[in-house]
């Protein structure tokens, strides 16, 4: 008897610590967003994505890519920036659980990744697929989409766990979580799973 009284107290307290600790992490987050433009850049690189390969007219396409590159070359930098400022974050409010829903940390539980260095590899794989010169623009494009949705996937996991973040990802992307981690690129994908799995 006595249990079952306890057990919704214990519930409601879990409630409680889990929406505590994920408007900290997304306090944190946004403040180190927040002198950047990278979610506008994404939005421009994904629309204009979209349009160039939308183009009948090649020389059309090829202007459309031409104005991309640019947004593309900001991006990186910010991202690069995004990692070295959240270098300087606190390790303890920068473990990411690996348990795809949230559990409160527990040195018994404690199966975690560094969100410090999660970034460092995403700025390194969107950097790497911007600067990719030799790939189809088509080719590169999507590497580069899939470096930028895999981005915001962390990101997601972070201020609330991973189901949440593969839930929206498959809602406003129709991609996977598993789609998203085989479309990035070689190198990025061999880091990432390094690190999380």
């Amino acid at each position: 008897m006595d249990f079952l009284l306890l057990l919704p107290l214990a519930l409601v307290a879990l409630w409680i610590a889990r929406a505590r600790q994920q408007q900290r992490r997304i306090a944190i987050l946004a403040r180190y967003l927040s002198g950047h433009d990278i979610e506008k850049h994404i939005e421009t690189l994904s629309q204009g994505y979209s349009r160039a390969l939308g183009e009948s007219d090649p020389a059309r396409s090829e202007q459309v890519w031409g104005v991309l590159r640019g947004t593309e070359e900001v991006l990186c930098r910010q991202v690069r920036k995004l990692a070295e400022d959240f270098a300087g974050v606190q390790p303890t409010a920068t473990r990411v659980s690996k348990f795809p829903i949230w559990l409160p940390r527990s040195p018994a539980l404690d199966r975690s990744f560094d969100m410090r260095e999660a970034l460092r590899i995403h700025a390194r794989g969107i950097c790497r697929a911007v600067e990719e010169q030799v790939a189809a623009p088509k080719d590169r494009a999507f590497a580069i989409l899939a470096e930028m949705l895999l981005m915001q996937h962390t990101c997601h996991w972070y201020c609330r766990s991973k189901s949440v973040a593969s839930a929206r990802m498959l809602a406003r992307h129709r991609t996977s979580y598993e789609q998203l981690v085989g479309a990035v690129l070689p190198q990025t994908r061999q880091e990432y799973l390094g690190l999380v799995a």
